[in-house]
């Protein structure tokens, strides 16, 4: 005989299996997009010690920012922050290895904007683009750039140096860290700017041109602050700083812009950069940082000692701000015939 069921329960039956069924689809479905995230998110960065490669030798402004960012660095993210010198060609040896590298954050370049808005002009037949081969991370320092002479040059003001150049045509000469350095650009800039005619001495590094000019071999140097210990006692004399605001240190002393070359501006923008392609997470991550560490009164302080500045900036801006130097500049180089080394 044929088994009967109510009604009732079977109705009952289906709407618990329903029931059940909508439930375990709805816990599944709520775990996709968790499940999705935490494979496209990965293991937390960082999780290994990055690497900050200075594409400058040791010493020098590009060096030292980088070690005042250096420890407060580390202690944001949790992991080694191991600075690696690797310079040459003006910045490119060190800029090529990260380019090359993976573009996974744990590959970085403090470098000057230089590389990006100037080497493309004076260096023939560059092995990687600096403005497609790596982004703007973040803003660290501007470095200004001072003119000196020995104290007992003619010219004691800005004016003064103007006049007495122009009055003695190819007579003076200017030492620079090498052809196509920042303050090789800043002297050419003046020339053009305050119409003198000077002859443009390269050395290895900035150390050697600032000695010959203690020396008293050449007569002026637009430096970029190594000599500033030599300006504080009284061994060189400050005439003007190339930039559009005045020094923190130095505030008595008038920019050039003042001194009657309206728009000069050489100064130097120092920051990081990592390989195109690196997840656009990691490099917010890294600014939010960095731009924290360089708005702070003890980075500040330290800047300020190199004869220079903070400059928290976007990312946006930052690259904005080599994009505008490479017009910039890259006029200066075509006109005055400037090569690298």
């Amino acid at each position: 005989m044929p088994l009967r069921f109510p009604a009732a329960g079977l109705r009952n039956g289906r709407r618990r299996l329903l029931l059940a069924a909508v439930t375990c689809t709805a816990a599944t479905l709520a775990l996709l997009p968790q499940t999705a995230s935490a494979q496209k998110a990965g293991p937390a960065y960082p999780d290994k010690p990055i690497r900050l490669v200075v594409n400058f030798a040791p010493g020098g402004a590009a060096d030292q920012i980088a070690r005042a960012l250096n420890t407060p660095l580390q202690q944001a993210l949790g992991q080694p922050v191991i600075v690696e010198n690797r310079s040459g060609a003006g910045g490119n040896v060190g800029g090529e290895a990260v380019a090359r590298a993976q573009p996974d954050g744990y590959t970085l370049l403090l470098s000057s904007g230089g590389m990006v808005s100037i080497n493309p002009a004076i260096y023939a037949n560059m092995s990687f683009d600096p403005a497609k081969d790596l982004v703007p991370v973040a803003s660290a320092s501007r470095i200004l750039v001072y003119l000196v002479v020995k104290p007992d040059f003619p010219a004691r003001t800005a004016a003064e140096f103007m006049a007495y150049a122009r009055a003695h045509p190819g007579k003076l000469s200017y030492g620079s860290p090498g052809n196509g350095s920042s303050p090789h650009l800043a002297g050419e800039m003046f020339n053009t700017a305050a119409g003198v005619t000077s002859t443009h001495v390269p050395y290895r590094g900035a150390a050697p041109a600032l000695q010959d000019l203690l020396g008293g071999q050449i007569d002026y140097l637009f430096d970029s602050g190594v000599g500033l210990p030599h300006v504080r006692s009284g061994g060189l004399r400050l005439l003007a700083v190339g930039s559009q605001q005045r020094s923190a240190e130095f505030k008595d002393v008038p920019t050039l812009d003042e001194a009657g070359l309206k728009g000069f501006d050489a100064d130097t923008y120092f920051g990081v950069y990592a390989p195109t392609g690196t997840p656009s997470a990691i490099v917010d991550r890294l600014h939010d940082e960095i731009t924290r560490i360089v708005s702070s009164p003890d980075f500040r302080k330290r800047m300020e000692a190199l004869g220079g500045a903070p400059a928290p900036m976007s990312a946006q801006a930052f690259g904005d701000k080599a994009r505008e130097d490479t017009v910039r500049f890259g006029k200066l180089i075509k006109e005055r015939g400037i090569r690298g080394d």
